[in-house]
């Protein structure tokens, strides 16, 4: 068995469909299910019950799962571990979402500097979904996301209760809805702000990226919804107020990483990442 048959497996895992996974890796359905094949003759084990709705484990495939991810997982540890520059004796690679960077990772890459000079950092931004498959794959350690779905074997653990609070750039804090701003917090937060405001449902602004989001609301004024922490001291200086009455939504911060897995490396990424979230102090 190589490693491309077991990416090839957790990616169909991840995806629900062979299509799907080839789609992922850039194969053609055909060369998928040829790796599914040549790897369900090397298991004597067949892997997936193919149907009209896609594919789904057989009790051998749900067994394989854990192994497929510690395979692709070994691969790139010994990957990442033969080419370490000099003075790092260890590895790690997380990856997070866009509006994540500023400011939690940026103050993560300094802590780890600080506290692990000894491990070599590899950091990526990609959508939450595609992070989580990474992490199912094997070829992210960790996820730093807004509200994943529980996957297998992924363990998903709150790193901060985040809070979507609307603010505008008029004083007196009146909003209307030709100058909102609509940020793309995810279907949850889009129905929940649409049942709330109906007129708000066809936007003449709209963006999936907050801090844009922010920069132009700032330049053009307005009103939109913010995490609550990036707003923060906009509020404090009075150059955003917030809307009265409006409600609040859930937006909270999660870390990904896999079940089966448990080492001192992740165990201090994580203690970094906590430390960098927002209202926090540093610890040592």
């Amino acid at each position: 068995m190589d490693i491309d048959q077991a990416r090839t497996f957790l990616a169909i895992v991840a995806q629900g469909s062979f299509a799907s996974a080839g789609e992922q890796l850039h194969l053609t359905q055909t060369a998928v299910s040829a790796r599914i094949r040549t790897l369900e003759d090397q298991l004597d084990a067949r892997l997936f019950v193919r149907d009209k709705s896609g594919a789904r484990l057989t009790a051998a495939g749900e067994r394989f799962v854990r192994y497929a991810t510690a395979l692709v997982r070994a691969w790139e540890e010994a990957r990442q571990q033969v080419a370490l520059p000099a003075g790092r004796d260890r590895s790690v690679v997380i990856g997070g979402e866009v509006s994540l960077w500023q400011p939690l990772l940026p103050d993560w890459l300094l802590w780890m500097q600080r506290h692990c000079p000894d491990v070599a950092v590899r950091v990526e931004v990609e959508i939450a979904d595609r992070l989580i498959e990474r992490v199912q794959e094997g070829t992210l350690d960790l996820a730093v996301v807004y509200g994943p779905s529980q996957r297998p074997n992924l363990v998903v653990e709150l790193l901060m209760e985040e809070k979507l609070v609307m603010v505008t750039t008029d004083p007196s804090g009146r909003w209307d809805a030709p100058t909102y701003v609509h940020v793309d917090w995810g279907a949850a937060f889009n129905a929940s702000c649409w049942a709330a405001f109906p007129e708000l449902s066809g936007p003449g602004v709209s963006t999936s990226l907050g801090p844009l989001a922010l920069e132009y609301l700032q330049a053009s004024g307005g009103s939109g919804y913010f995490r609550s922490s990036a707003v923060q001291d906009l509020l404090a200086r009075g150059g955003l107020c917030r809307v009265s009455g409006a409600p609040e939504f859930s937006h909270s911060i999660y870390a990904v990483y896999p079940s089966c897995v448990g080492n001192e490396t992740l165990d201090r990424v994580r203690d970094g990442l906590r430390a960098c979230l927002p209202g926090r102090e540093p610890r040592a």
